[in-house]
């Protein structure tokens, strides 16, 4: 049995064997087919290659002349501008391409050369009417070196009128250097030829059997026994016309291309021939590589032989192989579901060290709901409980939005919004928020922003703002009382002209960290453990959710600390630069064009005049008030703004400042956020103060407000009672959180009617008479219908009545993603829960400002 299988094995072998044989077969008189034809293709192209030879060798001559035309019409233009010419020429000197340079001044026949000597025009032919780069150019001559050479004369003009023509005599060894060393291999030959004289002039290297200067057209034809009166009769044609002639004929027994080619419209001509059988080298190398390919494959298939027999011998060795591989196989994903149960563990690990920072709040928040059950009619214990049970609820809200933007960092799902925004914006919200945080800690915040030369960018600002936020109120946790914070916003160098390079550094002189665990700083779940850093609140994701959007959005961080001596992160960021910056308009909406700065800091001086002329607002300095005022006699017409660094022992002086003004100049102080004495300041008429560090923006936000005061006044009035009197329909599933609602806008005077799905929502307005609602509040994830699906069903019916009511969307998606998908669906706003009353009655009168408008 075991026999006849190894014979059916050897029939198998025998019978693929000889399969394989046949397709070489096959496929070596394709091969030989094919190389035939490629023989023959390859000929008709070598000759194209020739003339694409000719064509490169015609065009570097023809860039040597024009740049020659153009060395001497630049060297007559200085000679024009030269107080005495003749000394210009004298003190020239010669260089590799022009051995003589000559000036004949107008009205004279005799002028004076560079080498010293006279010169005059007579001996040299310009008759043939021949041109380089628009300069006449002689017939080719033998100069004094007995080299060949040609001149070309350029005219000399001053302001429109000829003094004089500059001579320059060019050599034509000069082009022998720009040229390859041999053509086709040396096998081929080239010689340059004066069309006039039909005197051949230069011998490249390697081109050639003869010298140049020995020869003429008659000679080459005698040499090499061209006497068909055909063939010189066309190449006579060649020479008229100015155009290139090839033809066969025999050079010493061997069969050649003959070739005239012309350079510069048939100055000059390029002179030989190549062997045919040069030509045709590429084709025979070719064919030679091709018999190699088919030689190695042939070579192949042996060895294929030999390996298949190696194969046949080696299959239960293969088998084992595959056998351990499979194990193998089942010991990796082994591995990785232990790593996979290792990360699950890691992460309830963390819940479970996290669980005294949630226990903690949520501990506040049901204990002091229980005092105040028991001491309800105590109104000022009511107040402090409810005012704590706050402050613990924002706590467990922000614990929450960061594992929720983990969760969405690792699955991919964060989605960045870009938009335009303000740098002052960004800078004024961060610090907002952190000074306050660091002057209850008796901390020093600092704030610098240096070398920006563009504050509209294109990013999404919202994130921005949330590393920034992160990374300073980590500063403020982790720096003891009285330390120091410093935020730093620096411009770099850009490496494009439309993204701006920022640098955003936050130092502090805390309690730093240890190497260990700068390693895993931006890890999720992770917290520096020691006694003193235990007692902060905190998640262990802020600096892995900081790190996850710098790299979303292309940058980078680092991080740099030593224990007790302070932490400085660093992240690098290029934001696009919105195009349509507007700064200029503003300015010149305004008719501000010039303006006074009054800084005893240099540095801060400089810094606000670059960014002020680039928004094209000149900026006139001086280093106190005394300087300021003689400045504003001097010219006090020109200036209609000015800006003072804030210093309150210059109040008095600052007042007679504000009388010499008038009341049509505003005044504007650059304060320090912990200034004192600024409240005198805003008692002056036409004077705002400004929070440093300084933007042009902020600065034309200031003026608007100083010029728009009064709209702004019963902008903040309307907002505060934006609510009163109001009737809404709310779509809320959850009926503790429609009662919460009811309750809180009872509280601010509004009224509300409540349903629970949005189809609900949607039957109900269609039966509202016109204006029973102000304004929808939706909730997003409800039974029947969604808010989203009902907002467009309302819009649809809108469409009828030519009617809009605003549609607020209230809902626990918060996110950015949230809001747009919101705002696509036909709704005004976006509120995220829980509820923020204040920020509600700002997007209500908002809203309502917009219909009004409408």
């Amino acid at each position: 049995m075991k026999e006849k299988q190894k014979k059916q094995e050897k029939r198998k072998g025998i019978s693929l064997l000889l399969s394989i044989l046949l397709i070489f077969c096959v496929l070596g008189t394709v091969v030989y087919t094919v190389s035939q034809k490629i023989t023959q293709e390859m000929s008709s192209s070598a000759i194209q290659n020739v003339s694409e030879s000719l064509d490169l060798i015609q065009y570097t001559i023809e860039a040597i002349l024009r740049s020659e035309a153009d060395f001497q019409t630049l060297i007559a233009h200085e000679i024009a501008r030269a107080e005495d010419p003749e000394a210009y020429i004298r003190a020239c000197e010669t260089n590799q391409t022009m051995s003589k340079m000559s000036l004949i001044l107008s009205g004279k026949t005799e002028g004076i050369s560079n080498t010293g000597e006279r010169f005059t025009e007579e001996g040299l032919d310009f008759s043939a009417g021949g041109t380089i780069g628009g300069l006449p150019v002689s017939q080719s001559y033998l100069n004094y070196m007995g080299t060949w050479a040609y001149t070309a004369k350029c005219p000399v003009e001053r302001d429109g009128k000829e003094i004089g023509t500059l001579y320059a005599e060019y050599i034509y060894d000069v082009i022998d250097r720009s040229l390859p060393n041999g053509f086709y291999n040396k096998q081929a030959s080239l010689y340059i030829m004066d069309a006039k004289s039909r005197r051949f002039v230069l011998k490249p290297k390697g081109m050639g059997q003869r010298s140049a200067g020995h020869l003429n057209l008659a000679d080459f034809y005698r040499a090499n026994n061209i006497m068909d009166t055909e063939i010189q009769a066309g190449v006579e044609e060649c020479l008229k016309s100015g155009n290139n002639i090839l033809f066969y004929h025999d050079i010493r027994e061997i069969h050649a291309l003959n070739y005239m080619w012309p350079v510069n419209d048939g100055t000059i001509y390029l002179v030989g021939y190549v062997p045919v059988e040069a030509i045709q080298q590429e084709g025979r190398t070719v064919n030679q590589n091709i018999f190699i390919v088919v030689a190695s494959m042939m070579v192949a298939f042996f060895l294929c032989i030999v390996l298949y027999y190696f194969n046949w011998r080696q299959q239960d060795r293969v088998r084992k192989e595959r056998e351990a591989e499979r194990k193998l196989h089942n010991q990796q994903l082994a591995e990785a579901l232990q790593a996979a149960q290792i990360a699950s563990r890691s992460k309830t690990t963390f819940l479970s060290n996290m669980s005294h920072d949630i226990r903690t709040p949520m501990n506040a928040v049901l204990g002091f709901a229980a005092l105040l059950d028991t001491d309800a009619e105590s109104p000022a214990k009511v107040r402090e409980y409810t005012k704590k049970i706050m402050a613990s609820g924002q706590h467990l809200l922000g614990l929450i939005n960061d594992i929720l933007d983990v969760s969405k960092i690792e699955s991919g799902k964060v989605v960045l919004n870009f938009d335009k925004f303000a740098l002052s914006d960004i800078v004024s919200s961060v610090d907002a928020i952190i000074h306050p945080m660091a002057k209850a800690k008796g901390q020093e915040f600092c704030l610098e922003v240096t070398g920006i030369r563009y504050e509209y960018l294109v990013g999404d600002e919202t994130r921005i703002n949330q590393i920034l936020i992160n990374l300073l109120s980590n500063a403020v946790k982790y720096t003891p009382d009285g330390g120091h914070i410093w935020f730093r916003i620096i411009g770099l160098k850009q490496h494009s002209k439309q993204y701006e390079h920022i640098r955003i550094e936050v130092e502090d002189d805390g309690y730093g960290m240890t190497p260990e665990y700068l390693e895993t700083i931006f890890d999720a779940f992770t917290r520096a453990e020691n006694s003193t850093t235990n007692k902060v609140q905190g998640t262990g994701l802020g600096m892995a959710i900081t790190k996850s959007i710098v790299e979303l959005m292309g940058g980078t961080i680092e991080v740099f600390s030593q224990v007790n001596q302070g932490s400085l992160f660093r992240v690098d960021l290029e934001l696009r630069i919105f195009e349509e910056q507007e700064n200029r308009q503003f300015w010149k909406k305004h008719g501000l064009f010039c303006a006074l700065l009054v800084d005893r800091d240099s540095e801060s001086r400089k810094n606000i005049q670059t960014l002020m002329e680039d928004a094209g607002v000149r900026l006139d300095v001086a280093e106190n008030l005394d300087e300021a005022m003689e400045r504003l006699q001097d010219r006090g017409g020109d200036c209609q703004l000015v800006l003072l660094d804030w210093d309150v022992r210059d109040l008095p002086v600052a007042r007679e400042l504000r009388k010499a003004l008038g009341n049509s100049i505003p005044m504007v102080f650059l304060v320090d956020p912990d200034a004192a004495g600024t409240e005198e300041a805003l008692m002056m008429e036409r004077t705002g103060i400004l929070p440093k560090p300084f933007f042009v923006s902020a600065l034309q936000k200031k003026l608007e407000e100083m010029w728009m005061q009064p709209r702004e006044d019963s902008a903040e009035a309307q907002e505060s009672g934006a609510l009163k009197d109001l009737h809404f329909l709310a779509a809320e599933d959850n009926e503790i959180n429609g009662e919460i609602l009811v309750e809180l806008l009872e509280i601010e005077g509004a009224s509300c009617e409540i349903v629970e799905n949005g189809r609900l929502a949607v039957e109900r307005f269609q039966q509202a008479e016109e204006g029973e609602f102000d304004g929808i509040l939706m909730d997003v994830q409800m039974p029947v219908m969604n808010g989203h699906e009902a907002a467009r069903a309302i819009r649809t019916l809108e469409k009828n009545t030519g009617q809009h009511i605003p549609i607020i969307a209230m809902t626990a998606n918060a996110f950015a993603e949230d809001e747009k998908a919101a705002l696509d669906a036909g709704m005004d706003a976006h509120i995220a829960k829980p509820l923020n009353m204040e920020l509600l009655k700002k997007v209500i009168a908002q809203c309502i400002r917009k219909r009004e408008a409408q």
